[in-house]
């Protein structure tokens, strides 16, 4: 498997499960104005789309959308570090919490990184991101007590709040913490430069 980045954005969710898990992978790092990737790939050509991340399967098949991605990850081998198992009602809250994480948190800080932003937007942001730290104030993740693909999600968003100025709850700001010490996360913050 090949996973295409960019540090720091939301490619580096897929990143930090694919260390979590164990997986053989490798990495290639897509330069952002050109969109050719550090092995020469057109990444226009590869994701239409034209952002990242995408994974490339061995067969060449190229899945997009990090969500989708790390669902892919958790059905593979060493996905039960990560994930709880298929059609189990954990699996249903793990699904809830990923789309949650992408619909009403990831896209709306979006927003947030315009030159003028929209007030609007902060205010639901703040909401989102409290409805996530009251679940946090009982437990250490978001599925309670294991570590899971959700976390990496909410974890990789989470660190945008600081580059708008969005203050983080104590519960959240733990969360981080938290988080941040686990050895494959602290892997993937380093590789790509984030650390």
């Amino acid at each position: 498997m090949k996973l295409f980045y960019v540090p720091g954005v939301c490619s580096l969710s897929p990143h930090i499960v694919l260390r979590e898990m164990g997986a053989d992978f490798q990495l290639d790092k897509v330069d952002r104005s050109s969109k050719i990737s550090a092995s020469g790939v057109n990444y226009n050509q590869l994701n239409p789309k034209s952002y990242v991340p995408a994974l490339q399967l061995d067969d060449g098949t190229v899945l997009t959308e990090g969500a989708s991605i790390v669902m892919y990850l958790a059905d593979q081998k060493g996905g039960e570090k990560v994930a709880p198992a298929p059609g189990t009602r954990e699996r249903y809250k793990l699904q809830e919490w990923l789309v949650f994480i992408a619909t009403e948190i990831h896209k709306n800080f979006s927003p947030l990184f315009r030159k003028t932003p929209d007030p609007a937007h902060r205010e639901i942001l703040q909401k989102r991101i409290g409805f996530a730290a009251a679940t946090l104030e009982k437990q250490p993740y978001l599925l309670g007590e294991k570590f899971s693909v959700a976390d990496a999600y909410l974890f990789t968003v989470l660190r945008w709040a600081a580059r708008v100025e969005l203050p983080l709850p104590p519960a959240l700001q733990q969360f981080m913490e938290r988080v941040k010490a686990r050895p494959a996360v602290a892997k993937a913050l380093e590789v790509e430069g984030l650390t």
